[in-house]
């Protein structure tokens, strides 16, 4: 129709594109035990890149002023497939405790359904600082962990060792502002909640 907003933007299409390749992000991840170098480094290359497409379709949904609704919709689900298909595998091999996991895991599930029931109310909650600062840190923290496992990878082994302690010191980070900035999402929006 005339006037409409296509939601095939520009945005939009990079949070498609995103999606479309965690699978394969997945696959190269799981061959690196038995690959080695090549797929431990391809991994570690494309996780980062996608970590960053996330920048990219938020800058050009807000340059061009082509915010919609699939767009709003669509980049959580990209953002929370891409830390858990990181943080399953990293689960599988070890590296990461089932503990932390279902901590972030419980926070996704708390504080979607609050922002389900707060737009059943009219109400939207947006991401505040502390929200963005788990997002930044558990990013960066994963990115960590794979940039770790391509340097032992490759023998560089005490750069990797250092890595992979600052990336486990980056994920405990990240666990405690889970926490924290969960909580601070059911404080500050308790009226939906309670109805005070």
């Amino acid at each position: 129709m005339a006037g409409e907003k296509s939601v095939w933007t520009p945005a939009n299409i990079v949070t498609c594109v995103r999606i479309a390749f965690i699978p394969v992000f997945m696959a190269v991840a799981a061959c690196a035990g038995a690959v080695g170098a090549p797929a431990a480094v391809a991994a570690f290359v494309l996780y980062t890149l996608l970590s960053l497409t996330d920048k990219v379709d938020g800058y050009l949904a807000r340059s061009r002023n082509e915010i919609t609704d699939f767009g709003k919709f669509l980049d959580p689900i990209a953002d929370k497939l891409l830390v858990f298909s990181a943080l399953l595998l990293l689960l599988q091999d070890g590296w990461v405790s089932v503990w932390a996991v279902f901590v972030i895991l419980l926070r996704e599930f708390l504080v979607s359904a609050l922002r389900m029931v707060a737009s059943a109310n009219g109400q939207v909650i947006a991401a505040d600082g502390l929200g963005k600062a788990k997002t930044a840190v558990t990013m960066v923290g994963l990115c960590g962990f794979y940039l770790a496992f391509a340097l032992l990878s490759v023998g560089v082994a005490d750069l990797g060792d250092m890595v992979l302690l600052v990336s486990r010191a980056l994920f405990v980070a990240a666990v405690v502002l889970t926490v924290v900035s969960g909580v601070q999402y059911f404080w500050n929006a308790r009226h939906v909640v309670f109805g005070e």
